[in-house]
C-alpha cells in the first residue's frame, strides 16, 4: 500500500501535490490531514469524491509500503504518522523547500521552485501522464497559490512551464481565480482593516517591513489571504504578523514581495518554516509574553542576513590607478589592455579623481591625448564601503549620475564596483 500525505494545515500546493502524486504513482492513496486552509476545506467538501483521497485516522499503518511525502520535509508537520516514523517504510520525498529535514527518503525530488506541485507537474509531462481539465485546474491553482499567481520572487521557470502545460491540458482559470480569491467575509474585512489602523514599520538595509500584533477571539478563515492583501496595501517588502488569543500560544504568519527578504529561513529561527515569500511558525509557551516575541522577531529579521550579495562580492580588484601626469593616449591604452571603462586617477591612499571611456571619447584634437589625464579626469569622487547592499551602490550611481564607484576601506581604495556590475547582479548573472 502506498500512501502520499502532505503537512498540516494543507494549503493548495500541498493538495494539489498529493493530488498530483496519487496520478504518478499507480493505486496509491492520498492521505490528507484533518487540518487544512479554509478554501482547501471548501473545495473539498464539493470535489473530494473525484479524487482517491482518505484521511489520517483511516490509514492502517500496518499495510503501508511506501510512504511519498510531498511538500514537506519534517516529520511533525505530518498528520498521525507516528508509528510509520518509529518503523519506517519505503520513502519517496517531493520538496521544493531550502531548509534541512528530518525525513530520511530512499528517493527524492528536491529543488528550489515557486511550488511542490510545479516539480510533479513536469514529471507528470516527462511520462506523459494524461490529465483531466479537473486534474490541470486543481494542479494549477496549487501553482499559482504558492507562487501568488507567478509574481513572487521564488518563482521559477519550472513554476512558468508547468503552468503552460497545463493550461495546455484544459485548466480552467475562471475556477481557479475564484477558489484562490473568494469574497470576503465580514470577520476577514474587520481583520484587514484593524491591521491597517495598527501597522508598525521599521527600516533595515534599505527594506522597510511591517510589524503587527492582532488578538483574535475566534478563528479567521482565510487568515493567510488577508495577510498577502494586508502586505500589498501597506506596501512594504515584508511583513510579520503575530496572531494570538490566549497567553500560551502564538502564530507568527509573514509574506514577502522581495528576494532580498527570506522570511522562511527567519521563521525557521522560531521553530517554523515555509518559502522565501510565505512562512509562519507557532509557539508554545506557557506565560507567553507577546511584546518579547515581538522584540525577538525584530531581532531576527535585523540580525539575519538579508541579501544574497555585497559590494565586495561584486567589484573588481585589483584597481587600476595612474598618476595624475599620465597622458590621455597612455590611458586610452592602458583602458585597451585589460578590456576596462574607467581607471582611478592618484593612488590607493590618495585617489584623486576617475577617467572613464565616455571622457575619452570627447577628445577630438590629436595634442589632446598628449595631456595629462589630470586635466579630463573627474574630480568629485563619490565612494562605498565594501559591506554594503548592492543596491545602495546603485541609488547612488542614480543620484550622481555616475557609473563607477571605487570601493574603500580603512582608507584606502580595495576595488571598483560598476554600472555594468549592478545590473549583472540584479539580473541574476552573477557567476557562482
Amino acid at each position: 500500500m502506498n500512501i502520499i500525505t502532505t503537512h498540516k494545515n494543507t494549503d493548495f500546493d500541498a493538495l494539489a501535490s498529493v493530488i498530483g502524486a496519487t496520478l504518478l504513482y499507480p493505486q496509491s492513496i492520498g492521505v490528507i490531514p484533518k487540518m487544512v486552509n479554509r478554501n482547501v476545506e471548501r473545495f473539498l467538501s464539493t470535489h473530494k469524491s473525484a479524487f482517491n483521497l482518505m484521511l489520517p485516522n483511516e490509514v492502517d499503518h500496518s499495510r503501508v509500503t511506501q510512504l511519498t511525502v510531498v511538500d514537506t520535509n519534517q516529520w511533525h508537520r505530518l498528520d498521525r504518522m507516528e508509528k510509520l516514523r518509529k518503523h519506517p517504510p519505503t520513502i519517496h520525498l517531493w520538496d521544493h523547500h531550502h531548509q534541512p529535514g528530518n525525513i530520511e527518503a530512499q528517493w527524492k525530488c528536491v529543488e528550489f521552485c515557486g511550488a511542490a506541485t510545479s516539480l510533479l507537474v513536469r514529471e507528470l509531462k516527462r511520462k506523459h501522464i494524461p490529465l483531466s481539465p479537473l486534474d490541470s485546474t486543481v494542479l494549477l491553482i496549487g501553482i499559482y497559490e504558492d507562487t501568488g499567481h507567478l509574481t513572487y520572487p521564488s518563482t521559477t521557470s519550472v513554476d512558468m512551464e508547468a503552468a503552460k502545460y497545463l493550461l495546455d491540458n484544459g485548466a480552467d482559470l475562471n475556477v481557479a481565480s475564484y477558489i484562490l480569491n473568494p469574497p470576503y467575509e465580514e470577520s476577514q474585512k474587520n481583520i484587514l482593516f484593524k491591521l491597517l489602523e495598527t501597522t508598525e514599520k521599521f527600516s533595515h538595509k534599505k527594506l522597510t517591513v511591517g510589524l503587527n500584533i492582532l488578538k483574535l477571539e475566534e478563528k479567521v478563515p482565510m487568515l493567510s489571504s488577508v495577510v498577502n492583501m494586508y502586505r500589498k496595501l501597506i506596501n512594504v517588502d515584508a511583513v510579520f504578523i503575530i496572531v494570538y488569543s490566549d497567553a500560551n500560544s502564538c502564530t507568527i504568519i509573514s509574506r514577502s514581495g522581495s528576494d532580498r527578504i527570506d522570511v522562511g529561513a527567519i521563521l525557521v529561527q522560531f521553530g517554523g518554516g515555509g518559502h522565501p515569500g510565505a512562512a509562519s511558525a507557532t509557539i508554545r509557551k506557557k506565560g507567553l509574553n507577546i511584546e518579547t516575541i515581538k522584540a525577538q522577531l525584530i531581532d531576527t529579521v535585523k540580525k539575519n542576513r538579508i541579501i544574497s550579495a555585497t559590494v565586495a562580492d561584486l567589484m573588481s580588484y585589483p584597481v587600476v590607478i595612474v598618476p595624475a601626469e599620465t597622458s590621455m593616449k597612455k590611458v586610452r591604452e592602458i583602458m585597451e589592455e585589460h578590456s576596462i571603462r574607467g581607471v582611478l586617477v592618484g593612488t590607493t591612499d590618495d585617489p584623486e579623481g576617475i577617467i572613464v571611456l565616455s571622457d575619452l571619447k570627447k577628445l577630438k584634437k590629436d595634442r589632446q591625448w598628449k595631456s595629462p589625464v589630470k586635466a579630463f579626469m573627474a574630480r568629485n569622487l563619490s565612494f562605498i564601503k565594501p559591506n554594503e547592499d548592492p543596491a545602495e551602490a546603485a541609488q547612488l550611481m542614480v543620484s550622481k549620475n555616475i557609473g563607477h564607484l571605487p570601493v574603500k576601506h580603512n582608507d584606502k581604495i580595495i576595488g571598483i564596483i560598476t554600472r555594468t556590475d549592478i545590473l549583472t547582479y540584479f539580473y541574476d548573472m552573477l557567476p557562482d
